[in-house]
């Protein structure tokens, strides 16, 4: 037996920068509470050893607590995963960076994940692109990547998917930016770039795969292809893991994916064995893979492992005979391995000698060992169950997305059906609020997120709150990226024709097809108005235009009053100063009253030009309702004041009267001078003839 290393096995670049740095924070006195964002790499057990020391997982819901707990408690430090974080959680550790002076960000991203994010949010706009991730959609390092894409984008794990994808979207003009996640598989990739480069010339290619990933798999591929056994160490939850796992049993028939030495199980090992790990895979467990594997007495130290069987453990035997009722294993032992019908199928009906046949290989659970009869009671489904297990916790980490139906309240939760297994919420992550009423969620479906597995226990704790805040976060990413759509198609100047869709105190809100404007009151008429609601109404077609974009803050203002609809300047210009109108008395304030002269038209009579007499309180002499000759005194167009006065047209009345009563005193004055001219000249033709006789 040989056993041969793989150079590149274990940590890669980014995941011991990010180790290192964990190191590096224990062993800081300075800092209090050391949280992860994630896990800050994809390998259970060095998880659960940080977990051990103090240092928790957590997700970006529970960051605000956690930053609010640091004002009292001291520094905290929180690092960002290897694997990164969306561009929204960012803003959040920002925002609370800021508002903290204890709680502190640690970004240990890796340098290879950060490009992509780089070339996602260069390399995209929101019209001309198509963004196309090569990776596992459920994946942190694709969600945080999709994040900085804008415009169209979507993930994929294989060529065809991404062909199929394409294919709906042939009739559009948008330019491809393909990139691949730095853990996807090398083959793939270049697969999918072959396809592509025939089908679209205006494809954008990046090589993001990690030069380590890639030089990893490639090993790995020789090794398996001249191996008569590959071991890939690696978490189940871990990418790349998966990666090398599949490109190695593409080529050695036995190979095994493993955790921890405890894991090789009892399956003899011989011939040639490679062995290679994911990239968060500590030195420490490939170390004591490999020393386990090379010793000299380790296929004997397996055979005497198969001699000896105990109630527990996990045998794989041949099938010697079959019955109706039981089949028989040689176990390698002296004891036969015996499996009843209740025992192999849950199938009441089933006919097990269609089942199984001599030669077949069944792998089953040790209930007993009988060394008087020489026989093994062994239970398959145990080991059917297991395997559901293991496959559970596998799907879990492809996708911690489940749905499951709620069955019972129990001390401090809910317990959940999910797949058929029994699965813990905690209070605090139903969604009810303190002290509500759990039973009111018994019987019901329910989507949750899975958040704790321990395969040793199998036991599983799931959150309903982190699922609906994972649905809300969605929901809000798909309705910021419609009103980016439909901030990408506005502009100012352009018009439309829409409906009132709700009123505030202060303005008037309509739908301009996927975002939302607002008329201010100040646009609503030409004429100050206190509410809105005095202008338009709910449901009512109105007729707007663009004033103003601020995508930023996601705000458009919008027109709606126009020239013709200014009753002021309309007026303004068919009078003029000294015009005496007609007005009705609309209100009275303390220096005056105001008066409308025409619709939508007022102006104001001051109190000095009420009246010739002197007036303290213009509700003396005018009531509002009444009706009022008044005279234009002052048009004022840029202010849009008008200014009227009854004094001036008494003012007018009474210089008339006066001119009037002088008038006629000149008149009566005149009148009399021509009746004394007229006396004097009758004097005078009376007196004509004495004055003549007497000159005779």
């Amino acid at each position: 037996m040989s056993v041969t290393l793989a150079a590149t096995a274990g940590f890669c670049f980014g995941v011991k920068r990010a180790t290192d740095e964990i190191e590096k924070l224990r062993r800081d006195q300075s800092v209090k509470h050391i949280y992860t964002l994630g896990t800050l790499i994809h390998n259970r057990l060095y998880v659960e050893e940080l977990a051990q020391a103090g240092i928790r997982a957590i997700g970006i819901e529970e960051a605000p607590k956690i930053a609010a707990a640091s004002d009292k408690c001291g520094n905290t430090v929180l690092v960002i995963r290897a694997h990164g974080i969306p561009r929204e959680d960012e803003a959040v550790l920002q925002t609370l960076e800021k508002k903290h002076p204890h709680f502190h960000v640690t970004d240990m991203t890796c340098p290879f994940v950060k490009r992509i994010h780089a070339i996602a949010a260069e390399q995209t706009d929101a019209e001309h692109t198509r963004f196309i991730l090569l990776g596992s959609e459920t994946h942190a390092e694709a969600i945080g990547t999709l994040s900085y894409a804008k415009g169209e984008k979507a993930v994929f794990s294989d060529a065809e998917s991404v062909l199929k994808y394409l294919k709906e979207h042939e009739d559009d003009q948008k330019r491809l930016i393909v990139a691949a996640q730095t853990t996807h598989s090398v083959s793939e990739w270049k697969k999918t770039q072959k396809y592509l480069k025939n089908l679209y010339t205006n494809a954008i290619f990046f090589d993001t795969i990690c030069n380590v990933t890639e030089t990893r798999q490639h090993e790995a591929i020789t090794l398996a292809e001249n191996s008569d056994c590959m071991i890939v160490i690696g978490g189940f939850d871990s990418s790349n893991t998966r990666k090398l796992y599949e490109v190695c049993a593409e080529r050695c028939k036995d190979t095994r994916w493993i955790e921890s030495v405890r894991d090789l199980g009892d399956k003899p090992i011989g011939g040639r064995i490679s062995i290679t790990a994911g990239a968060s895979t500590p030195d420490g467990i490939i170390t004591e893979v490999y020393q386990t594997m090379s010793m000299e007495d380790y296929a004997s130290l397996l055979d005497e492992s198969l001699k000896t069987i105990h109630t527990g453990d996990i045998v794989v035997g041949t099938v010697q005979a079959v019955t109706d009722k039981c089949v028989y294993l040689d176990l390698g032992t002296k004891q036969t391995g015996v499996i009843e019908a209740d025992k192999l199928t849950a199938d009441p009906n089933a006919k097990i000698s269609e089942m199984y046949k001599v030669g077949d290989e069944i792998k089953a659970f040790v209930v007993r060992v009988d060394d008087k009869e020489g026989e093994v009671q062994l239970d398959k489904l145990r080991v059917d169950k297991d395997a559901g297990w293991f496959k559970f916790v596998a799907d879990v980490a492809e996708d911690p997305i489940k749905e499951g139906k709620v069955t019972a309240v129990v001390k401090g939760g809910l317990t959940m059906d999910i797949e058929g297994y029994r699965v813990f919420v905690p209070a605090s992550q139903s969604g009810v609020a303190k002290d509500g009423d759990l039973s009111a969620l018994v019987g019901t479906t329910q989507k949750v997120k899975i958040i704790e597995v321990d395969e040793a226990k199998k036991r599983t704790v799931a959150s309903i709150k982190s699922y609906q805040y994972a649905e809300r976060r969605a929901a809000r990413e798909a309705r910021d990226a419609a009103r980016l759509e439909a901030f990408s198609h506005l502009e100012v100047g352009q018009k439309f024709k829409t409906k009132i869709k709700n009123l505030t105190s202060y303005g008037a809100f309509v739908d301009l097809g996927g975002v939302d404007g607002m008329i201010h009151k100040s646009e609503l008429s030409w004429k100050n108005i206190k509410n809105p609601a005095q202008v338009v109404s709910v449901g009512q077609e109105v007729e707007v235009y663009i004033k103003e974009i601020d995508p930023e803050n996601h705000r458009i203002s919008l027109g709606y009053k126009t020239p013709d609809m200014d009753a002021f300047a309309k007026y303004a210009a068919e009078h003029n100063v000294g015009d005496i109108v007609t007005a009705k008395i609309v209100s009275i304030v303390p220096f005056g009253a105001f008066a409308e002269v025409a619709e939508d038209v007022d102006g104001l009579i001051h109190n000095s030009r009420i009246s010739l007499e002197r007036v303290d309180k213009p509700e003396t002499v005018l009531s509002v309702g009444q009706e009022v000759q008044v005279q234009i005194t002052e048009i004022n167009t840029e202010k849009r004041q008008l200014a009227l006065s009854i004094r001036a047209i008494l003012e007018a009345q009474k210089r008339a009267e006066e001119e009037a009563a002088r008038a006629a005193e000149r008149a009566e004055r005149a009148e009399e001078a021509k009746r004394e001219a007229e006396e004097r000249a009758k004097e005078r033709e009376e007196m004509a003839p004495y004055i003549a006789g007497s000159i005779d």
